[in-house]
């Protein structure tokens, strides 16, 4: 009997290691390249990231110099040209029964052609203005333009128009002395246009723009005219 039972204990087999306790080889071999797979994935993670970050700043650098490039040339604020195209005379009417004091007396209307030039690719916006007429230092009449628009590399013309004061005109002894015996009259203008260039909304420059020019009007007793025009413009 004592026989038998130790025959049965040595036929039982041993029992097998537990793998929670002793993990085999091909577990350790496992852990080991999943952890080497998750480091390769986190370095191409990063490696991406960098490479990501490399190209938008390479890109914000690009976009920034040709913004600078094109404010620098393209849409650099250019000054705009006030320029006087011509003054006609649209009437002329001499009275001579005038009071002893001023023996004669005339009214003189002018149109003046005023252009506006804008070479900017930005459009010029301005103001009303004012052109005033002078004649020996005293005001002899006052011209007004309308606001106005300058579109990007375009001209604007506009046609003023003056009465002349014909009061302001005959207190000057010389001036009727001058028509009654037919000469030059020598007149001056100023005309000034306040205005602003506005480049993308982010760059705006204010202008103004001052013009000064000489009339000579020939004038007699039956008629007038323009024998020359010149003007000298400045802008701030």
């Amino acid at each position: 009997m004592a026989e038998k039972m130790s025959m049965k204990e040595q036929a039982k087999p041993l029992a097998l290691p537990s793998p929670a306790i002793h993990p085999t080889a091909v577990d350790e071999e496992e852990a080991v390249g999943g952890g080497a797979s998750r480091f390769r994935s986190l370095g191409k993670r990063r490696r991406a990231l960098c490479c990501c970050c490399s190209c938008c700043g390479a890109t914000t650098v690009v976009l920034g110099v040709v913004l600078l490039v094109l404010f620098l040339t393209v849409f650099k604020v250019k000054d705009p040209t006030l320029t006087m195209n011509s003054l006609t005379i649209d009437s002329f009417n001499l009275d001579l029964s005038s009071p002893p004091n001023n023996p004669v007396s005339a009214n003189v209307t002018l149109t003046a052609d005023i252009s506006i030039k804008n070479p900017n690719a930005a459009s010029f916006r301005f103001g009303s203005s004012a052109t005033e007429f002078y004649y020996e230092g005293a005001t002899v009449g006052v011209a007004y333009a309308p606001a106005g628009r300058v579109g990007a590399d375009r001209t604007v013309r506009m046609n003023v128009t003056v009465d002349v004061l014909a009061d302001q005109l005959a207190s000057r002894p010389d001036a009727g002395s001058t028509i009654l015996s037919g000469g030059d009259l020598n007149l001056t203008t100023h005309t000034d246009i306040a205005g602003r260039v506005s480049v993308l909304g982010i760059y705006k420059r204010h202008i103004k723009i001052a013009m000064n020019c000489s009339v000579v009007l020939q004038v007699s007793l039956t008629s007038a005219n323009t024998t020359s025009t010149t003007c000298d413009g400045n802008v701030n």
